[in-house]
């Protein structure tokens, strides 16, 4: 038997040693068929139902006084919701209705699909906000289609597991876009506050700004006094909540909690008692349409002032929104969530799908885009909510509201509405959250600050991918800098250069990696230079390229180059790209002054081609 044939596992079949030996360092693919026949067979697995319907979590063991805690957090929550979305409404154009047509069956849905018991799924000030432009450009069906259209996307993501996708935006981009919302929002509603009946809407914070100074003149005192009044009144409550010993302590609590429903239910008793006068001194909601929502289709068309749009114009006329409004949904529930987990995993992916589900449900019953709101959530928390279940009964709630209480809406001042919606803005603005920024990291100011005054200036949607893109910078050269050491030895009367990458190679960072070595053997005129991979585990074609080059200049210096404790891939990474020049290189002695010992120029031991 020829002593260089190697065999394969059949003792019968012998292979060539260069055959066997390309076969050793050959990159093997990943089975694409297995892995997607694996992911669809742990769908049906139990772990997978009670990861995907929460419900069957808690169910089991729901007790009376979880359902009495349930009621007690779910009516709370409807109280001050049902004045909010009818807020909400206003800032995102629409009429007050289509607030309360948006709250109701995102609670209904969550509360089954959810996994935060704490979360409120409802229109936001932001969601509100977004929803402006499509709906000046095609009125309502452009909101409620654009809740469809985000719904379906969240949920595709949710479906292929992409929750991950929310670790690249980082604190700083959050709190810099929840800020800008913020100051957007008080902004927008000044106008209301102070009484301008001016025609101007649009969204934008300088345009918003513009508008208000040319109509300053149309100031009513009025609404400017219970405008303010009623700032001042929420903005008071709220910094009470809480204080204070025994019973006090647990009426400003409470007192805090019904806050909103307190204050536009005062308005509106002052404006119907003015009215019985025949004097009306404030801008008021105006009639609400009674009733449940009709059960039907998002639109696939529309008309708007007198123009026809179909599907296909929609689309195209609500533009980077059906990107945006889907990506700021996640952002703020998955947040929302963390903040309220106390330690818990947040599973993203399933707040994906839950949130989708809401949104496509609530398409069908002309709802605006929602998500996960703050304030909402937070008084859900200190409501003593045990379950998801809670949202069933807000849900209940509005739906109440909607079949009864609608001709009482006519009388809310536009003005308390107004007060209500930047008493809430002004204590999400997370004022906390800069400060530590700039105690713990003062380089996260920037893309905060990058974020804040590109969502100002350039609108919420073209902000935030600034903010990100920002952001993304940062690691990005970091990744492209990695940190490389350096050691001068002695060994036997050699010099030996010791250079070691403390991480892996990409592409980014090839060059300098370079550099570096060239300027160290430049600098230190080693006899040999030893190249550590201890740490370096994945390197691409460009690194492959570009340590082909560093060793060719090193060699033209006189200088000799090993390659030590490489890992076993990037090793055959090198062979596939030039076997005979990297082969005699590599070597895996325990020491580098086993290397040098070992090691003799132009000659390759039978050590060394164990080792590798």
């Amino acid at each position: 038997m020829n002593p260089e044939t190697r065999y394969t596992v059949r003792e019968d079949v012998a292979v060539d040693p260069a055959q066997q030996e390309s076969l050793d360092h050959r990159e093997d693919f990943p089975n694409i068929r297995h892995h997607i026949a694996r992911q669809f067979a742990n769908l049906w697995t139990k772990e997978s139902a009670l990861r995907r319907l929460p419900v069957l979590q808690w169910a089991p063991t729901y007790k009376l006084n979880s359902l009495i805690s349930d009621i007690i957090a779910g009516v709370t929550v409807g109280l001050t919701s049902i004045p909010q979305s009818i807020a909400y409404a206003t800032v995102a154009n629409l009429e007050p209705q289509y607030g309360l047509y948006s709250n109701f069956m995102g609670s209904f849905i969550y509360a089954f699909l959810g996994s935060v018991k704490e979360i409120t799924v409802a229109p936001t000030a932001v969601m509100a906000l977004m929803v402006q432009q499509p709906v000046l450009n095609l009125g309502p069906a452009g909101a409620v289609l654009l809740s469809f259209l985000s719904g379906c996307i969240m949920l595709l993501l949710g479906c292929l597991n992409f929750g991950f996708v929310v670790q690249f935006i980082s604190m700083p981009v959050i709190t810099g876009f929840i800020t800008a919302a913020a100051i957007t929002i008080i902004s927008s509603q000044l106008k209301s506050l102070m009484g301008i009946s001016s025609s101007g809407k649009s969204s934008g914070f300088v345009d918003t700004w513009v508008n208000l100074y040319e109509n300053i003149g149309e100031t009513q005192l009025w609404d400017s006094v219970l405008g303010f009044s009623s700032l001042f009144i929420l903005i008071l409550l709220t910094l009470i909540k809480g204080r204070g010993k025994g019973r006090w302590k647990i009426f400003s609590k409470y007192l805090c909690l019904l806050r909103n429903a307190m204050i536009v239910l005062s308005g509106g008793l002052i404006a119907y008692i003015c009215s019985t006068q025949d004097k009306y001194p404030f801008r008021l909601t105006g009639k609400v349409a009674s009733g449940l929502p009709p059960l039907n289709p998002p639109p696939f068309e529309t008309d708007h002032e007198g123009k026809h749009y179909d599907f296909i114009d929609m689309i195209r006329t609500l533009g980077s929104s059906i990107i945006s409004v889907p990506l700021i949904s996640i952002l703020e529930i998955v947040s929302i969530g963390k903040a309220f987990s106390r330690g818990r995993l947040v599973d993203a992916t399933q707040e994906m799908i839950s949130l989708g589900c809401c949104n496509v449900a609530s398409s069908f019953v002309s709802s605006i885009p929602t998500t996960a709101s703050f304030a909402r959530s937070a008084i859900n928390s200190s409501s003593g909510v045990v379950t998801p279940f809670g949202g069933v009964f807000t849900g209940a709630l509005v739906l109440l509201a909607l079949g009864l209480l609608t001709d009482y809406f006519y009388y809310i001042p536009k003005t308390t509405l107004a007060a209500v919606i930047i008493a809430a803005m002004i204590f999400i603005i997370e004022y906390r959250a800069v400060a530590e920024m700039w105690r713990i990291k003062r380089i996260d100011i920037v893309p905060f600050l990058v974020t804040v005054v590109a969502c100002l200036f350039l609108g919420l949607e073209i902000g935030i991918v600034v903010g990100i893109a920002v952001n993304l910078c940062f690691p990005l050269y970091l990744a492209s800098r990695p940190r490389i050491t350096h050691r001068i030895m002695k060994i036997d009367g050699t010099t030996v250069l010791i250079v070691r990458p403390d991480s892996d190679l990409a592409f980014s960072s090839a060059e300098y990696f370079r550099e570096k070595i060239l300027k160290l053997v430049t600098s230190t005129i080693p006899d040999i230079v030893l190249i550590d991979g201890e740490w370096v585990k994945f390197v691409d074609s460009t690194v492959v390229k570009n340590l082909s080059s560093t060793v060719s200049d090193i060699k033209q210096q006189q200088r000799h180059v090993l390659l030590w404790r490489w890992d076993k891939n990037v090793r055959n990474a090198l062979y596939r790209f030039k076997k005979d020049k990297f082969m005699p290189l590599f070597r895996n002695d325990e020491s580098a002054e086993k290397v040098v010992e070992n090691w003799k120029p132009g000659f390759l031991n039978d050590s060394f081609i164990n080792n590798v």
